[in-house]
């Protein structure tokens, strides 16, 4: 037998890569290491747990005296019960639990800032490909950004003469700001090649915008998103603790009325966690979508 047939007796014999020792090499592969997940868990949440403990207890410590102005922690904890144990109990239009206020501070949040994004994305590609739409709008914006959130309320509420669209405008013209700002900015830096690219392909104005504007821009615009969804936050119950309502802005003003300040506390751990979800909710699908690119 010649030196080639021995070989490819081998080759036959022996495959290099049989198709049981890929589907083995793959099952390996999406084995779940327990022991792996356990350790990233518990370095994600031990060390924000005994933060949390460590502030409850200078909290308790440093409250429980006759003369404190604020309660302790086990205070918030006996007098405000029923809102920590029972966030969805529902008693009338006005007796609802603090989970179905945040979603109510939501909705509206959800609409003002669905309505920024849109046209601060517009804008901010409009502002970042025109350079006399940069020199004409970019000073204006500047200006109108540094105006606080509640200096808008008078003028939206002579405006739309309702309370629910005035809290939506304010949302709208808070968080607006970054979502422009920093989409220009990363149209600004889309790299030449890029341009030159759409110029060969013979690409209009819509398809440069979808195609090449808007993937290549999408970490910055997704940078000015988790900011201006923190600021719509901000906004919202600072409105609402005006306008009144079911929110949770007006919760608060009403327990601050009513000197309930155990209430006032446990809601403003709602507003953190709350704005803590929404953040990452944007981090999460701005890394889905960039593939990892944006800041987290």
């Amino acid at each position: 037998m010649s030196i080639q047939a021995v070989e490819d007796t081998k080759v036959k014999a022996f495959p290099a890569k049989p198709a049981e020792v890929v589907a083995f090499t793959a099952k390996a592969r999406r084995r779940i290491d327990p022991v792996g997940v356990a350790t990233k868990v518990a370095s994600a949440l031990v060390p924000p747990a005994i933060v949390i403990a460590l502030l409850l207890v200078v909290w308790q410590v440093a409250c429980s005296s006759p003369t404190a102005s604020l309660p302790p922690p086990s205070q918030v904890w006996n007098e405000a019960y029923d809102l920590i144990a029972h966030p969805f109990f529902d008693n009338g239009p006005q007796d609802i639990g603090l989970a179905w206020r945040v979603l109510i501070s939501l909705q509206r949040v959800a609409i003002g800032f669905g309505m920024a994004a849109v046209v601060g994305v517009a804008l901010g590609a409009l502002v970042g490909q025109s350079i006399w739409a940069m020199r004409g709008l970019d000073p204006v914006f500047q200006i109108l950004r540094t105006v606080p959130p509640l200096a808008w309320l008078p003028l939206s509420l002579a405006a739309f003469r309702d309370s629910n669209p005035s809290a939506l405008f304010v949302i709208f013209i808070t968080s607006i700001w970054p979502v422009i700002i920093n989409t220009a900015v990363g149209v600004r830096n889309i790299p030449q090649d890029y341009r030159n690219v759409a110029r060969i392909l013979r690409l209009n104005q819509l398809e440069f915008f979808i195609k090449i504007m808007v993937p290549a821009a999408a970490p910055y615009i997704f940078t000015g998103l988790r900011i201006g969804i923190g600021l719509s936050w901000l906004a919202i119950v600072a409105a609402e603790m005006l306008t009144g309502g079911v929110g949770i802005g007006f919760f608060i003003w009403d327990a601050w009325n009513s000197s309930r300040l155990p209430d006032i506390i446990v809601a403003l751990a709602y507003i953190g966690v709350t704005g803590f979800c929404l953040d990452r909710l944007v981090a999460a699908v701005g890394a889905f979508v960039t593939r990892g690119t944006t800041a987290k």
